[in-house]
This record gives C-alpha cells, structure tokens and sequence, in this order.
C-alpha cells in the first residue's frame, strides 16, 4: 500500500503534539497538543472529475483554526460524526465539547470532573453517548440530548470486586435493554 502526503502543516512555536483525530466524514483534522494546543484543519476535497482522470488531491487547506479554551496539555480528542461535534480534553481533566456553526467551530459545554485525568473518550457509532474513561478507574457516560450539565454525565466506578454487578446494569441503560 502506498502513501502519498500532498501537505507538510506546521505546528505554531514548535509545540509538540499530544493525540491527533480524523474526522473521515467531513475531512476534519484535530491537533492537540502541549500548552492547550488544538487546532483543527480541513484540506480541500478533490472533484470527482479529478478522482476520475487520476489527479493527485489538491493540498490547500479549506480550514486552519486554532481553538482557544484549553490551558493544559491536550490529551485526547474525538470526533462525533454524526452530529458534526469535536470532544477534546486536558491534563488537568477540562473537557470542551466543540460544535460547528457557519464554518467555524465555537465551543459548545465545558465540564470538568477535577479528580483526575481523561484517559480515553469515544462517541458510539449513532453519536448519541459518549463514553468517558478516567486515570482513577471511573467511566462516565453522557448524552447528547441532556440539557442539564450535571444530569449529563453518570458515573460508574469500576473495581475488581463489583465490575460485573456495576456493568450489566450500565450496560443495560447505555443499550436501552
């Protein structure tokens, strides 16, 4: 399998990345990285026309925003497809849900749990919870269509001793059985 890279992007100031995500619907790219570097970028789609005839891809960038919330180091970032959202998250634990609006992205909700660190975070596949797993053990799992910030996430420790008893009814209300 073959590669070809059609655009060399630099980072502002040399910050290192942290977590890179593609949006593979819309061609999004997020950057995260040290000093609360996010930046999202969106290189120009080829034609049809030019897919046809065997064109390399064009390499302007469409879109190259720097989003400013994040103070710490970005650790995690993930995309929600379906409903054209960016979920990002901090060292210090600060996550910012980004959405879309007129071709420029605008930060939607901000929460902080304050305990620990974002390991990991991922949207299921119709994009309507988002899984949230935690340094300390905890998951927590929100919603898109909750209002209320704190109804938003549920929380669910894990420990060796009542894993199974905590995940079969979690597992029950995240499935709707």
């Amino acid at each position: 399998m073959l590669f070809y890279l059609t655009k060399k992007i630099s980072i502002p100031n040399n910050v290192k990345l942290k977590c890179v995500s593609w949006n593979k619907g819309q061609g999004f790219i997020a950057c995260g990285g040290e000093n609360g570097l996010l930046q999202v970028l969106k290189l120009e789609t080829q034609t049809d026309d030019a897919k046809l005839r065997g064109l390399a891809p064009p390499s302007k960038l469409s879109m190259n925003q720097n989003l400013e919330g994040h103070s710490g180091s970005v650790q995690v970032v993930t995309w929600n497809e379906q409903y054209q959202k960016l979920t990002t998250s901090d060292e210090n634990g600060l996550i910012i849900v980004w959405m879309l609006y007129k071709g420029s992205w605008f930060k939607e909700m901000t929460t902080n749990r304050s305990k620990s660190v974002v390991r990991s975070m991922s949207w299921n596949a119709d994009g309507q919870k988002i899984c949230i797993v935690y340094e300390d053990g905890a998951v927590i799992v929100g919603s898109v269509d909750d209002e209320n910030e704190t109804e938003l996430f549920g929380e669910c420790h894990w420990s060796y001793q009542h894993c199974w008893d905590s995940l079969v009814p979690w597992h029950r209300r995240l499935c709707g059985a």
